[in-house]
């Protein structure tokens, strides 16, 4: 019950399915935990599910360098250091063809999915005083290619080539830097991408999906987070620059 006694955690995409999950596995084992989500409304919503001194909320948009100057202080303030961060805000963008593509919802994802890492890992690393493990959340489309999910596929491949430098450019400081890439998860984005994809059959999308699992099902969050879990503590001490497909084989088939 005390694989992270003692850290402290910093995860963004907070309130979301994964990073909640998560949270109540890291407080378990012992972390102190900044959940940082933009919608302030799902802030106040997962606040009222905690009654522990040991967690706090901060509301930022993580594609905004002010933002993440503002969250990195908050957590310094609050609890300070920062042994784990986990990079994990992310979304879903308009599941359209390439060439239909609306311009401005492509600017988004890759603000959000690839920025908002890219400014996560410049300033947040550099406060990791005493090592410690950063995790990013990419996807299996940040492994492979799905149709309609263009930007989102480009800003999940992108990430791993982020992970990649940030891996060799601290190990030295004793720094871990992993990429986790889930295969479709029963949260609120799934739903999104199913109804985006097929607004009048749903159903079929998530048929469509399941179908290419051979477990034959969706991830849980929890499932996820346990395997973050895993990375932030010192189980994975030997473990940096490695892309980890949590997929139920998907990527196999």
């Amino acid at each position: 019950m005390n694989r992270l006694k003692d850290k402290v955690a910093v995860i963004t995409g907070g309130t979301g399915g994964i990073g909640l999950a998560t949270a109540n596995l890291f407080l378990e084992q012992g972390a102190k935990v900044v959940l940082v989500d933009i919608n302030a409304a799902a802030i106040e919503e997962s606040r009222a599910k905690f009654n522990n001194k040991n967690v706090s909320f901060f509301q930022a948009d993580v594609s905004k360098k002010e933002d993440t100057l503002k969250f990195l202080s908050h957590a310094l303030a609050t609890f300070g250091k920062i042994d784990i961060f986990f990079a994990n805000a992310g979304i879903e963008g308009t599941p359209t063809s390439i060439a239909e593509y609306p311009e401005e919802m492509f600017d988004k994802v890759i603000a959000v999915n690839l920025k908002g890492v890219w400014l996560g890992c410049q300033y947040i690393i550099p406060k990791m005083e005493q090592g410690g493990s950063v995790i990013i959340t990419s996807s299996v489309a940040g492994l492979k290619g799905f149709t309609g999910l263009g930007a989102y596929c480009a800003t999940k491949h992108a990430v791993v080539g982020i992970m990649r430098v940030a891996a060799n450019e601290n190990a030295s400081r004793k720094i871990r830097v992993n990429t986790i890439h889930p295969g479709p998860v029963d949260n609120d984005m799934m739903r999104r991408i199913e109804s985006g994809m097929a607004p009048d059959n749903p159903d079929a999308v998530k048929d469509g999906f399941t179908a290419t699992v051979p477990f034959g099902r969706y991830a849980t969050s929890k499932e996820i987070g346990e395997y973050a879990l895993f990375l932030a503590s010192d189980d994975s001490k030997y473990i940096t620059g490695c892309t980890h497909p949590i997929d139920g084989g998907m990527l196999s088939a």
